[in-house]
């Protein structure tokens, strides 16, 4: 989603420099070289002070791969900086375009209602500046390995078919979101000798049927496979179920999640060179 009048040929030639940690804007200096769009990460927000934690180092590993850019995180809801309060900001500062990107796993209202509907108004309030919305992070490959290194360093060895995996995400009252779950598990195991089976936080089928279904199929040993990026009330939810089964940590300030997350930006930073060319 766009909005702003700026077209891209006139991009005022700034560029970032990197800033003690705390510093809450960058600061730009005219050194010849293209400035490029603020990177607005968005993360959901949760009442549970780690899922802030976490996200925060997420975007302070992208900050620190790309000095080059404005790296700022914003919440849609419970935690500040808001989305509104993180734009604002960035107008403020000289900004004439920002690339907003979603650090969600799924495409569902937050990224199809909610986000645009908030950037829609803040471009209204900031004509002059770009405000660009990019794909979520979905269920990239790379996102699925980051998952399978962290039930690995749960204990779960790749060539042990005796091995279960549950993976478990928020659940939803679409069906077609849930089946993307599914496809998440089956490319869990890929590569590995495990069984997976799917269960969610919220909807069925819930954790204790998909553990029934793994030892039906002949799992000796079940850990469950947070689907999330953070941990929070949910996963200590699912983790509350059986508190003796062992489960692997969330995939975090994984580097492949940074690394997913800037390739998000740059494909929106290249489609919108594109349009303007």
């Amino acid at each position: 989603m766009s909005s702003g009048a700026v077209a891209r040929g006139e991009r005022t030639p700034f560029t970032t420099r990197a800033l003690p940690a705390g510093t809450p804007t960058a600061r730009l200096h005219r050194i010849g070289a293209v400035r490029r769009p603020a990177f607005i990460a968005v993360a959901h927000g949760s009442r549970d002070p780690r899922s802030a934690a976490t996200m925060s180092a997420v975007v302070a590993d992208i900050a620190r791969r790309r000095p080059d850019l404005d790296v700022r995180l914003a919440f849609l809801d419970l935690n500040t900086p808001s989305v509104d309060q993180v734009v604002d900001a960035v107008a403020a500062q000289g900004h004439t375009e920002a690339i907003v990107v979603p650090l969600l796993l799924g495409s569902a209202f937050h990224a199809r209602v909610d986000l645009p509907g908030i950037l829609a108004a803040a471009g209204s309030r900031h004509p002059l500046l770009r405000l660009t919305q990019a794909d979520v992070l979905g269920t990239d490959d790379r996102l699925v390995t980051a998952l399978r290194e962290r039930v690995s360093s749960a204990g779960a060895d790749p060539a042990d078919a005796g091995v279960g995996i549950a993976v478990a995400a928020v659940g939803s009252s679409s069906p077609s979101a849930n089946a993307t779950t599914t496809r998440v598990a089956s490319a869990l195991a890929e590569g590995t000798r495990w069984q997976t089976a799917t269960c969610f936080a919220t909807t069925e089928p819930a954790l204790p049927q998909a553990i029934s279904e793994l030892r039906r199929r002949g799992a000796r040993r079940v850990i469950l496979a947070p689907w999330f990026l953070a941990p929070g009330l949910l996963t200590d939810r699912l983790a509350a179920i059986d508190p003796a089964l062992p489960h692997a940590p969330t995939i975090g300030a994984h580097p492949l999640l940074g690394e997913v997350a800037l390739d998000r930006y740059d494909s929106a930073d290249r489609e919108q060179l594109e349009l303007s060319a």
